[in-house]
């Protein structure tokens, strides 16, 4: 193609040889950028080649930091899994151990408990004997008990009718209203009663009365109506009497028991 702007040696002549022109001009045309093109693919074959390689160098490091750190935490893995087994293989000796405490124990509690068994059985065929050598005499101190049983009913019920009596003569002598002969006659019955009634007498009672009628003189306050409120000595002659009928019930038991 021509340009018609153009002189007429710039314009490309294919034919230029045939008739005597200047063709070397066209073979630079072509050269210039053959040679530019060769030096541009020289250019980015190098950096790319260098790019490749910083990108090879950089994946190298990566693998081997990648490597690294694996190899980090398998160490730790085998680690921490050594540490276990350790540690398992300490609590299964100590529980093994453990094991044969107890059945070491075991077998000395259950010897120990044979040892006790036989001697439990030699104690009770000795009480069995003891029992049978003793039912004779068990046999009389529950009839002696029996017997002396009814004494000391009739001696409560005795106890419990000086109670009274000895509550309304103390209720008399703190009263202001009621007659002194009144309580002379309660004193003078209950004495009577002291030495002719067998369970009194043996209770020795006349000397506890005597004591009460002359020492006893105290009184609650002057409106009380409680009659239990008056008299202190009198009290105490009562349960004294209560403890000597319990006692002379088991000795009358042994003298009986001893006497046979």
């Amino acid at each position: 193609m021509n340009n018609l702007n153009d002189p007429p040696n710039w314009n490309i002549r294919p034919n230029s040889r045939d008739d005597g022109g200047d063709g070397s001009k066209w073979n630079y045309a072509l050269l210039v950028p053959m040679l530019g093109l060769a030096a541009f693919r020289w250019i980015w074959s190098r950096e790319a080649q260098k790019e490749i390689e910083k990108e090879r160098e950089a994946y190298r490091q990566r693998t081997a930091a990648f490597q690294r750190d694996l190899e980090a935490k398998y160490h730790a893995v085998i680690s921490e899994n050594r540490r276990s087994v350790a540690q398992l293989s300490l609590e299964l000796e100590k529980e093994k151990n453990r094991t044969t405490s107890y059945r070491d124990a075991l077998i000395a509690q259950g010897r120990k408990l044979v040892e006790e068994k036989k001697l439990l059985e030699q104690e009770r065929a000795q009480v069995m004997q003891e029992k049978r050598q003793w039912q004779p005499l068990r046999s009389m101190y529950l009839s002696c008990m029996e017997k002396e049983e009814d004494w000391q009913r009739r001696a409560q019920l005795l106890l419990k009718e000086f109670e009274g009596a000895l509550s309304e003569r103390q209720n008399i002598y703190c009263s202001l209203v009621l007659p002194r002969s009144k309580r002379l006659e309660i004193e003078k019955n209950l004495l009577v009663r002291a030495a002719t009634d067998p369970v009194a007498a043996d209770l020795e009672m006349a000397a506890g009365l005597t004591d009460i009628f002359k020492h006893d003189t105290y009184c609650g306050d002057v409106w009380n109506t409680n009659k239990r409120q008056n008299g202190r000595l009198m009290w105490l002659y009562l349960k004294y009497w209560e403890l000597i009928v319990e006692l002379k019930k088991f000795k009358k038991v042994e003298k009986a028991i001893l006497e046979e």
